[in-house]
């Protein structure tokens, strides 16, 4: 069994069966919502309901409503659909990377990963869409259309255009791979139903599995060829969202490290909200036997290596800015360290380079607490990286007569919310009615380590 650790430890814990594993996943999706599944949705569709107030005042009034003004026509909105679209990046790494790669320990987390990347996604574009204002007057105007309006196509040398491209492909192959994946646990589901509406539903959505020899093979097949498909957008997606800025001519947007640099980060990131959400996932449902102590240790492993390359990459900016001997470059990364928006500088350097080096210690590192407070702090931290990025390039330019500052207000708070319950809510219901562990693959470990054992 391939592991990255050194002693081979089990990937599932508590002597379980097939049926045990069957038993246990499947009876969080056939039993009656919990008190406290039901208060955990109550919190999210208030977030929800607060989110759409703002949403429709914004959409209404303008993008006034938000604290922008002439100097910085970006914070709070691209500094979120920059954080989302990071955070979508752990699922996907982990079904499709470490697939490739046949890492077993995966298979317990992929399932709860990649549908935290498919909700995340639809959280990210929910910006940009915003950020168009009156957005169902013009939003088309970002497809390639012809010129049947009699105007221009769009601007294909825009990044901003690239986004759009990106960001699309990168979900809907996600969303494919996901929804592949489920199917035999679908058919599961339904062979188990009593219930004629429950029946009817899974027997739609397994597509007719029969669980045949053949039916396996294809199965396989299409599940590395969308891993295939989906690596290089791992990699390409942040990539092509970091261009945003790269392309730009603002001094502390202007650099070539920002590619890579953006795609740690999102890895970074993506693996801290991962954490998040299997820790609380764990406990509520029981899953103790599934997601072990050693899949929290190797995540945090990555968490600690991601973290790390995020510091060199710090550094390695501080550095350029130095050795370039432009002034303005000096003063842009001189005003984030002690201008006004220090708190917001020094605040990501804490949570981004400090906090995640506390994983080195294996004490840390095994600690399901430790991991749930540093799994937050490091996604505040990507939070702020992002911020200190736009506004603080933005609102100190070349001319000292147009600086200016910013401060959210209760709608750029209010759309912020918005996201996070429309996301929570997503994950509330894939939670309750689809499983969150992936049976099927769950089932091959244990089948695999029994034969081993015979």
């Amino acid at each position: 069994m391939q592991v990255t650790s050194s002693v081979r430890k089990p990937l599932v814990t508590g002597g379980k069966t097939t049926h045990d594993v069957t038993e246990d996943i499947c009876r969080q999706v056939e039993g009656k919502p919990t008190k406290t599944w039901m208060l955990a949705m109550a919190i999210s569709l208030g977030f929800l309901a607060v989110g759409c107030y703002t949403l429709f005042y914004t959409l209404w009034d303008g993008i006034g409503m938000w604290g922008l003004n002439k100097t910085i026509g970006w914070a709070w909105d691209i500094t979120n659909f920059v954080w989302w679209v990071g955070i979508g990046h752990a699922g996907t790494l982990i079904s499709a990377i470490l697939l490739l790669f046949r890492q077993k320990w995966r298979m317990s987390i992929n399932r709860a990963a990649e549908a935290m990347t498919i909700f995340a996604v639809i959280c990210a574009a929910c910006f940009p869409m915003i950020h168009m204002g009156r957005l169902w007057l013009g939003f088309y105007w970002a497809l390639p259309l012809p010129n049947t309006f009699g105007s221009l196509w769009v601007n294909f040398n825009s990044p901003l255009l690239w986004d759009v491209f990106a960001i699309s492909t990168y979900f809907s192959v996600s969303l494919v791979f996901w929804y592949i994946g489920l199917i035999p646990d679908f058919a599961t589901i339904r062979d188990r139903a009593t219930n004629k509406i429950s029946k009817a539903v899974y027997s739609a959505l397994s597509f007719g599995w029969d669980g045949a020899a053949k039916t396996w093979a294809r199965y396989e097949s299409v599940a590395l060829i969308l891993a295939g498909l989906a690596t290089p957008l791992v990699l390409s997606v942040h990539t092509i969202v970091s261009f945003d800025f790269a392309t730009s001519v603002i001094p502390g947007w202007h650099t070539t490290i920002f590619p890579p640099y953006f795609v740690a980060g999102a890895i970074f990131s993506g693996f801290a909200m991962v954490l998040t959400l299997l820790l609380i996932t764990r406990k509520v449902y029981k899953l103790e036997d599934y997601i072990t102590i050693n899949h929290i240790e190797l995540m945090n492993i990555i968490v600690m290596v991601t973290g790390s390359i995020v510091g060199v990459a710090y550094i390695t900016e501080l550095f350029i800015a130095w050795y370039s001997g432009v002034e303005y470059e000096q003063y842009a990364f001189l005003n984030r360290a002690t201008g006004p928006y220090a708190w917001a500088y020094w605040s990501m350097m804490t949570c981004n380079v400090i906090s995640p080096q506390l994983f080195w210690f294996k004490k840390i590192r095994t600690s399901l607490v430790a991991t749930f407070v540093l799994s937050i702090v490091v996604n505040i931290g990507m939070w702020f990286e992002r911020f200190v990025i736009i506004v603080t390039s933005l609102h100190r330019d070349y001319l000292p007569s147009s600086w200016a500052m910013f401060t959210p207000t209760f709608y750029d708070v209010g759309d912020y919310l918005l996201t996070f319950g429309l996301f929570f809510t997503c994950f509330f219901l894939f939670a309750k009615f689809f499983p969150v562990i992936n049976m099927a693959e769950v089932k091959s470990i244990i089948k695999s380590d029994s034969l081993k054992e015979k």
